[in-house]
């Protein structure tokens, strides 16, 4: 498909960071103001939905979901974490892992629904401050896989 976005490898850095890559999946720390964490992984090559994979490649998607899950719990200790695989947008295999924390904008809403509330400015920068450290506790996670 042409023009796909998330065909493309290159991040500007108002999209976010590149966290980890493998040869048919990759990590990005998304560069959310509101929602500090959210992550997404994206299947590299350009295909629409999950049974489009084979069952391993399937294993092989959800298992880096539930690092990069498990990661993020981890460091945020959110209240909820979201899980989303829409396509709706962008028809490419990605999926949305997303810490939720009771005193977010959004909350209890979907983060993709209206705005509720203002998070507390020290709530968000105390946020940031952990998701810096994802990075590295993302690929650690990820390494325990193999």
């Amino acid at each position: 498909m042409t023009n796909c976005v998330l065909c493309e490898d290159d991040l500007k850095p108002e999209e976010g960071v590149l966290i980890w890559r493998g040869d048919y999946c990759r990590v990005v720390l998304v560069n959310d103001p509101d929602l500090p964490g959210f992550c997404r992984v994206i299947w590299n090559p350009h295909v629409a939905e999950m049974s489009d994979l084979t069952y391993g490649e399937r294993d092989h998607i959800m298992s880096l979901v539930f690092a990069v899950e498990e990661a993020i719990r981890q460091v945020m200790d959110p209240d909820k974490i979201n899980l989303a695989a829409l396509g709706n947008m962008v028809p490419h295999i990605h999926w949305h892992i997303i810490p939720r924390f009771k005193d977010d904008a959004f909350f209890p809403g979907s983060v993709w629904s209206v705005r509720v509330q203002e998070t507390p400015k020290v709530s968000l920068e105390a946020r940031k401050a952990l998701a810096e450290q994802l990075p590295a506790a993302i690929r650690a996670t990820i390494s325990q896989m193999h």
